[in-house]
């Protein structure tokens, strides 16, 4: 999940399912990416409930703390920094993530697989899948394959080739990482790989 900052408007992504093009927001954008699972605790709802959208922070806090955010923000050398400022409040402000849940995420972005990660974490299938939902918005299988897809990309941005990287990420073959990517972001893998990088 992302904090964006656009056309002097805070928005919050929820977490994406599928590829999310914006079409006719022209304009600089910035934002920040909140580590998997944290931002329902720091913005104060559940991932499920803005899964595949954009909404205007304001539809979701208060006007007045929509106000003090925006001011942050506009007060700011760039956006980036303003909104940096915005989350680290946040976070001071909250409470610790749910170990159990930075657990799993670092389980599967290890490449465990999520049955038995989910049998290590003493959790059922059905009370892992709804504390997933609560705090990334899909299913913990859904979690590994986004999380999966960015070790493929940073090992293919390193200048790994595709063969190899779709076997140390934990795809059948680079077929298999192909239709992932594809899948998950709407384009080619080699459309996200810079070609002095790609193989």
């Amino acid at each position: 999940m992302d904090l964006l900052w656009h056309d002097g408007r805070l928005l919050v992504a929820g977490p994406d399912t599928r590829a999310h093009v914006d079409a006719g927001a022209a304009g600089p954008w910035s934002g920040i990416r909140f580590h998997p699972g944290t931002a329902p605790t720091l913005l104060g709802v559940p991932a499920h409930e803005l899964r595949d959208r954009r909404v205007e922070l304001a539809d979701l806090w208060p006007a007045a703390e929509v106000r003090r955010a925006t001011a942050r923000v506009h007060a700011a050398h760039h956006p980036a920094r303003g909104l940096e400022d915005v989350a680290l409040r946040l976070a001071a402000s909250a409470g610790p993530p749910d170990p159990l849940l930075t657990r799993l995420v670092a389980a599967l972005d290890a490449g465990r697989p999520v049955a038995g990660t989910a049998d290590e974490l003493g959790l059922g299938a059905r009370q892992l899948h709804r504390r997933s939902l609560t705090a990334f918005g899909y299913g913990p299988k859904t979690l590994a394959r986004v999380l999966r897809m960015r070790r493929a990309l940073a090992l293919a941005r390193a200048g790994v080739p595709f063969a190899e990287t779709a076997l140390r990420a934990g795809y059948a073959d680079q077929p298999h990482l192909s239709r992932e990517v594809r899948s998950l972001t709407g384009v080619a893998l080699r459309e996200l790989v810079p070609s002095d990088a790609a193989s």
